[in-house]
């Protein structure tokens, strides 16, 4: 009996903590909404706006077969219309960005 409770109570926690690791947190959301929304959309399918300057929808299979690396890259330097964040924002809140993309991507 100890066994099959210390083996549910590893399993639930291991659970509970991949959750809320692939989880972003409320300032992530935050400045994804803050400084991202106005072109690539709530939900990552990009705006009307964003449309019109080639934003791209998170979840179409060109983004998604992107690298951390690759995003990460566009998002600091820039890339076509998008304006580069290298000096806007840390690369710390960037790295979760970039993670919160890809969630995005993977929702629909």
């Amino acid at each position: 009996m100890k066994t099959l409770k210390a083996l549910l109570f590893t399993t639930s926690t291991a659970a509970l903590l991949t959750t809320q690791c692939f989880a972003a947190s409320p300032e992530t959301q935050a400045l994804y909404k803050n400084k991202c929304v106005a072109c690539h959309g709530a939900d990552g399918s990009a705006s009307p706006i964003g449309k019109k300057m080639g934003a791209q929808d998170f979840s179409s299979p060109d983004v998604m077969k992107l690298s951390d690396s690759d995003l990460t890259d566009a998002t600091t330097k820039g890339k076509n219309k998008m304006p580069a964040f290298k000096d806007k924002l840390k690369d710390s809140e960037i790295k979760d960005l970039i993670a919160y993309v890809k969630e995005l991507g993977k929702k629909k």
